[in-house]
């Protein structure tokens, strides 16, 4: 082998100008998805104890509904926020909101009608919190790319379009909040008192 042929194996590998912007966005992509799916793996995995309740800010509205109190879903546990207590449900819930209001309601919000009410406290709504919530998951796993191509069509189909339809109803959990822009209002509407329904003995 001669000294030019050694040489040029060891030439540095020159990427034109043109293609170089395309790699840097791509690697810098490909980092910051690595970033958040590790992010997402360690609140998933996380398993160390949560504060007590008046650290945390209270318990969620699953508190104790789940053998696990720790501050992420424990091996086997439910990934679903009404599960979760504590400091586990407040992350999750602010999470929630990050996507609610930067992707959901910016593209799929609608106007706000009487047949169509929409609450801008439904963070206080445990059965809207619980659908968006539901309707967020789903979002996850039908948008990744293992759900192949038609992953978001059947999301829109079997999880978005029926959701929006509950959540949204007229006699749905905003039922009692805004039906007009101009007038916004907020009421939590009561649960059934479950003793006006047991039967005497």
């Amino acid at each position: 082998m001669s000294m030019s042929e050694s040489a040029e194996e060891h030439e540095p590998v020159r990427i034109p100008d043109h293609d170089l912007d395309d790699l840097v966005s791509t690697v810098s992509g490909l980092v910051a998805e690595t970033r958040r799916q590790g992010e997402t793996l360690a609140r998933l995995t996380d398993e160390q104890p949560s504060p007590p309740d008046d650290e945390a800010g209270g318990p969620g509205p699953g508190a104790g509904t789940t053998p696990s109190s720790g501050s992420g879903p424990a091996e086997g546990s439910s990934v679903f926020i009404l599960a979760m207590a504590g400091q586990a449900y407040a992350e999750e819930l602010a999470a929630l909101k990050v996507w609610v209001e930067d992707l959901l309601l910016p593209v799929y919000g609608r106007e706000i009608t009487s047949t169509r009410p929409w609450c801008a406290q439904w963070s206080e709504h445990p059965e809207a919190v619980a659908r968006l919530h539901a309707l967020w998951l789903a979002w996850q796993q039908f948008t990744d790319a293992e759900a192949g191509l038609a992953g978001p069509s059947l999301w829109h189909r079997d999880h978005l379009d029926p959701g929006l339809m509950q959540l949204r109803a007229p006699d749905g959990p905003f039922s009692a909040c805004t039906t007009r822009p101009s007038r916004p209002n907020h009421r939590l509407l009561a649960a059934p008192d479950l003793a006006e329904y047991e039967v005497a003995t």
